[in-house]
């Protein structure tokens, strides 16, 4: 996995349709009118506690995660159950869903061909952050 830290510096506006785009039948597009977004702005709640990772293997593509995705990552959330999260379990990072028992934590990947990550207290675990956006190439 590859980590990288936002860039503090400039933001980058970039212009968007004001209206919301119909996935029906098309709208005249004299009604669209044009105002600038930073994705920045948009994806980035917290940027101290924030990165991006991109995404190796496909143990999460049932929860729409795929090779190659970049994942926007917040490290101020909440680690709970249900939450995606970016974990090194012994020493290796991993993206998995976080399955939070009365004695147990379990990692559990979104693909049938892999198993879920049981941990105990012979690994060591340490929970990076909590994913908030999939950014993907379609």
């Amino acid at each position: 996995m590859e980590i990288y830290f936002p860039k503090k510096s400039g933001l980058i506006e970039r212009p968007i349709v004001s209206e919301d785009i119909a996935a029906g039948f098309p709208s005249p597009a004299e009604d669209f009118k044009e105002v600038r977004i930073s994705l920045d702005k948009e994806l980035i709640k917290n940027e101290d506690a924030t990165f991006y990772a991109r995404v190796r293997g496909n143990s999460m593509i049932d929860a729409n995660i795929e090779d190659g995705d970049l994942l926007v990552i917040d490290r101020s959330i909440e680690n709970r159950n249900g939450k995606i999260a970016v974990c090194m379990i012994d020493g290796e990072f991993t993206i998995k869903r976080l399955k939070v028992e009365k004695e147990c934590v379990y990692l559990m990947p979104e693909n049938k061909k892999y198993k879920p990550i049981k941990v105990t207290e012979d690994n060591e675990l340490i929970i990076w952050g909590i994913v908030t956006y999939v950014i993907k190439e379609v």
